[in-house]
């Protein structure tokens, strides 16, 4: 049994990991995110919210203390703010193994026609800041894992297959339930990818943009 801080707690995938983890596990959880109205509790026996933004480094600090795995499942413009602000608090507290979601593309990674769509979709803004993010994470001494999702589905479904950073992205699209999976397997193996920036996309979706757009 494992004490894990799920940071945007909130999120979508977040959700997910949490329910995966409550039906398959024995881990204790602290659910921290901006707005604790947003969210209830599916088992105050293992389940703590905290409220509160990750950038409040001193607040962050506080909720880490007893913690073992930190999953970050953030969003925003200042995500790189967010970034420094988990690396610092973790630092203080001597936490190591963090969970990073980013995005598809931070490395110029993405080939062909899809990857010159990627970038049409989501120059401007995006991609530079979850880019810097990024390079927090690794240019910390923490033992994380950026797990780097193609464009997200809510499909039903857990088909997935992984690229490691150096490597071109596969596919074009990925379940959030598949995203999910993965994590939870990270979480259950803490040494598994570990100082790792992954891709995950579903198999056989190659071309030139997602299947839903």
């Amino acid at each position: 049994m494992a004490k894990i801080l799920i940071l945007g707690a909130n999120g979508r995938i977040a959700k997910l990991v949490e329910t995966e983890l409550l039906a398959k596990t024995s881990h204790q959880l602290i659910l921290f995110l901006r707005n604790a109205d947003r969210l209830k509790s599916s088992d105050d026996k293992r389940e703590k919210i905290i409220e509160g933004d990750v950038t409040n480094t001193q607040l962050l600090e506080k909720a880490l203390t007893g913690i073992d795995l930190v999953y970050a499942n953030l969003a925003g413009k200042n995500i790189a703010q967010q970034a420094k602000s988990v690396v610092t608090a973790m630092n203080l507290v001597s936490v190591k193994r963090l969970i990073w979601i980013s995005t598809l593309g931070i490395y110029d990674e993405v080939p062909g026609k899809f990857g010159k769509w990627n970038h049409q979709m989501l120059d401007g803004g995006y991609l530079e800041t979850y880019a810097a993010a990024a390079k927090v994470i690794e240019n910390s001494d923490l033992d994380y894992t950026i797990v780097r999702p193609a464009w997200l589905s809510n499909q039903d479904i857990v088909n997935y297959e992984t690229t490691e950073k150096g490597e071109p992205f596969k596919g074009t699209e990925v379940s959030r339930k598949s995203v999910a999976n993965f994590v939870v397997q990270l979480i259950n193996e803490p040494e598994k990818e570990s100082r790792h920036s992954v891709g995950i996309n579903q198999p056989n979706t190659d071309g030139s943009k997602p299947s839903f757009y």
